[in-house]
């Protein structure tokens, strides 16, 4: 008996088309809304679990899988996801995370128009862990992202967001707070969730030196197909 379950031939192929990039030292995941990148107390099986099974089922490895979490996106998120293959990558990684060398591009839709179409937007978060939710307070820590109008759709607008923070649900409170509520973020002023359960929010593209081979790393997920009437 090995040490992973093995996929269905379904889960094997899905699973093997999402991966966005994939060497010796990266995976790079195109993550689905509702999925989990690392264990939580629901007790779901993680994307990391499921892609070791993945990898040792397709690589005939008897023993144990490495792969490190640097990146994590919020269950109701989708889009580009990083995972490390081994120790050093996933220590570096860390590292790029903590000084801004990993730069992440998001796209949101919301139902309101912004009050501009390009702006910089500074609050001050703080972190309610009963209510898993964030508040935009005095006493919270400084959260900056900038966005950009990109499209507009006849029910919904599309902004690109870089952030420069990384604060608990960051975008999604202060676009709330800007009064534009992500698309499904019930949770944060949307009027209706999504079919799915999820939020209309994604980890577009990320860029960042390889953490071993110091090449350019670009890599940008597709966009949902529930994202009706957005141009890729």
């Amino acid at each position: 008996m090995g040490v992973y379950r093995t996929l269905s031939e379904a889960e094997f192929r899905d699973i093997a088309e999402r991966i966005l990039l994939e060497d010796n030292h990266l995976l790079i995941f195109n993550k689905k809304t509702g999925e989990i990148v690392q264990g939580d107390k629901t007790g779901d099986e993680p994307l990391s679990e499921t892609l070791k099974a993945f990898i040792a089922q397709r690589d005939g490895k008897p023993g144990q899988v490495f792969m490190g979490v640097p990146h994590r996106l919020d269950r109701p998120v989708s889009g580009v996801c990083v995972f490390a293959k081994t120790s050093k990558a996933l220590e570096r990684l860390n590292e790029m995370l903590r000084s801004g060398d990993l730069h992440k591009t998001y796209w949101a839709l919301t139902a309101n128009r912004p009050p501009k179409d390009s702006d910089t937007l500074t609050d001050n978060l703080v972190r309610n862990e009963a209510q898993n939710k964030s508040y935009v307070a005095k006493n919270g820590k400084e959260s900056k992202l900038q966005y950009t109008l990109i499209q507009t759709t006849d029910r919904y607008f599309l902004l690109e967001i870089q952030l420069f923070t990384g604060r608990h649900h960051q975008i999604r409170c202060q676009l709330s707070h800007m009064g534009c509520p992500i698309k499904g973020d019930l949770k944060y002023g949307a009027r209706r969730s999504n079919p799915d359960g999820g939020i209309s929010l994604m980890a577009r593209r990320i860029q960042f030196i390889h953490p071993v081979k110091k090449t350019e790393v670009d890599v940008t997920a597709p966009v949902p197909s529930s994202w009706k009437g957005i141009e890729e």
